[in-house]
């Protein structure tokens, strides 16, 4: 099925291409949610979410760039106002933790954990501790590195999702490697 009649189907609510849609793109929108926010459960939401509003705003789709162009600013979109709320609400939930309903400032002593080594444990503090430093970037350096290095997208499909010029991608891919490099060293100390 061609894009332009993977489209036109979609436009006339055909089930079998919408099924194709997803099975042609569901994975790569996975992956960029999952880039995004860190979280297999999380970003198979918001990949459901991205294709839910495919599907409805499918007429909106100019084809003045590629379906699959498209899709990835959808899931970049829907994947940064997702961590963007999920931030508020920790940060609400932490404000009523540490002050209670009450305002009154609440006990904050926490359990210490076992300092026991534990490989599964280590590997999942680095890449949250990775996803934090990712967190930190600038918007556009953060939505560059995520599709380059967890998409594996190239440069030039990454500038068409970003409508930006090729040396601006480069230029942010590589500001945002120096900025994890700066973030990670203490860390790794």
């Amino acid at each position: 099925m061609s894009e332009n009649e993977l489209v036109e189907g979609i436009l006339n609510k055909q089930e079998a291409a919408f099924k194709e849609l997803v099975r042609l793109y569901q994975k790569q929108v996975i992956a960029t949610c999952y880039g995004f926010v860190g979280n297999a459960a999380d970003a198979q939401d918001i990949a459901q979410d991205v294709f839910i509003e495919v599907f409805e705003s499918i007429g909106k789709f100019r084809r003045e760039a590629k379906l699959s162009t498209w899709i990835y600013r959808m899931t970049v979109n829907k994947s940064i106002n997702y961590k963007r709320q999920t931030i508020r609400r920790q940060w609400v939930k932490s404000i009523e933790h540490f002050f209670g309903k009450d305002g009154i400032e609440t006990q904050t002593v926490t359990a210490h954990k076992s300092d026991e080594p534990n490989d599964a444990m280590e590997e999942n503090e680095k890449k949250i501790i990775l996803h934090r430093a990712i967190d930190k970037l600038p918007e556009n350096q953060k939505i560059a590195f995520t599709l380059n290095k967890f998409d594996d997208l190239s440069y030039q499909q990454i500038s068409d999702i970003m409508e930006t010029s090729l040396s601006s991608v480069e230029s942010l891919i590589h500001r945002a490697k120096m900025n994890l490099q700066k973030y990670l060293v203490n860390y790794y100390k």
